[in-house]
């Protein structure tokens, strides 16, 4: 009698597991369709005014609509953003256009950018407003600042040569990132490598009033300051989370332009207070002087321009800071349909 007790409870058990057993994957846990896709993006620099529509993005549930978790890094080093992304360490990287241009052609790195942010230069040469400097041949003579960074002793030179002027006379030194001391003390006539959207709108709030020139009206061609990288083997194992992040990036930008104060708030209130704490009349100053920068003339925002590609790759050859031209197809694609872009303009 108690064997066939025990024999009934054993049974009882087993088909009470069973019945366990046939619930689906939805009663139990999440299936992989619902999981949220991770994705992770590195900026440029600390938060500011150009990131709001990452934040905004953020703080409006877009990425949520998308299904999409986004963790937004922040470099510890400058070039960060495109090796990182390179290496697969982060799936998203923002960085410059000329940059990913040396690095294709210098380097073979294996980044694509998939989307313009910014699409015209930010970095303008800038003098205090009493100089005496009223075009780029007047930089003749003149110490300019710069970072040390080649790219920029280019541009200087071809604005002045574009302005008839002999680069030769030009004394550039290197002050590091001392762009704004250097300048306000008079150390130089002049720098590059600032932004006019940082370096500008700080000056003005200390009471130094600047001019500026603009790269591309002396022979630079237009480029984008800041485009959306990742590499070739991020792009093939995770293209659906990326296009998913990028659709709601664009909701975050379109909120950007309609509400642009409320924007920046949502990026004010998530900004690194303690690291990179953030002045709200230079950020309004600073998107002011962004927005017609990032505005795609009625084209999708992020749409890359190829010519543009072509000619700042021509340009970075005729300066010889690139020995060999990248083909637009290893350097560019459209992230909305994945397409290179021959196969979009043929």
């Amino acid at each position: 009698m108690r064997k066939r007790l025990f024999l009934s409870i054993i049974f009882l058990l087993v088909l009470l597991a069973g019945c366990n057993n046939d619930k689906t994957p939805a009663d139990n846990e999440e299936t992989p369709n619902n999981e949220k896709k991770k994705v992770s993006i590195m900026l440029d620099w600390y938060p500011n005014a150009v990131h709001s529509y990452i934040y905004v993005a953020q703080e409006k549930g877009y990425f949520n609509e998308e299904n999409v978790e986004v963790d937004i890094q922040f470099p510890a080093n400058p070039t960060d953003p495109m090796n990182l992304t390179a290496a697969g360490k982060v799936t998203l990287g923002l960085y410059y256009q000329p940059d990913v241009i040396l690095a294709q052609a210098n380097e073979d790195i294996p980044i694509k950018a998939i989307a313009s942010i910014v699409r015209e230069p930010l970095n303008y040469t800038v003098m205090l407003e009493e100089s005496s400097i009223q075009s780029p041949k007047d930089l003749e003579g003149k110490t300019i600042g710069y970072p040390g960074i080649p790219l920029n002793e280019s541009l200087i030179k071809t604005m002045v040569t574009n302005d008839g002027g002999d680069y030769d006379k030009v004394n550039m030194i290197d002050v590091g990132f001392e762009l704004e001391s250097s300048l306000v003390s008079k150390r130089v006539d002049a720098v590059t490598g600032t932004f006019i959207n940082h370096e500008v709108p700080v000056m003005n709030s200390k009471g130094f009033k600047t001019r500026y020139f603009n790269p591309v009206d002396y022979g630079v061609p237009n480029y984008s300051e800041i485009v959306l990288l990742t590499s070739d083997d991020t792009w093939d194992k995770e293209q659906d989370a990326i296009q998913a992040f990028w659709r709601a990036a664009q909701k975050g930008y379109e909120f950007m332009v309609e509400q642009p104060e409320e924007a920046l708030d949502l990026l004010l209130s998530n900004q690194d207070q303690a690291n990179f704490p953030l002045d709200k009349a230079i950020e309004t100053e600073s998107l002011n002087v962004l927005l017609p920068k990032m505005d795609t003339d009625g084209e999708a925002f992020g749409t890359l321009d190829e010519t543009s590609w072509e000619e700042v790759r021509d340009w970075l050859h005729e300066m010889e800071l690139i020995k060999t031209k990248p083909e637009v197809d290893d350097m560019i694609l459209d992230v909305s349909t994945g397409d290179m872009f021959s196969k979009i303009t043929k």
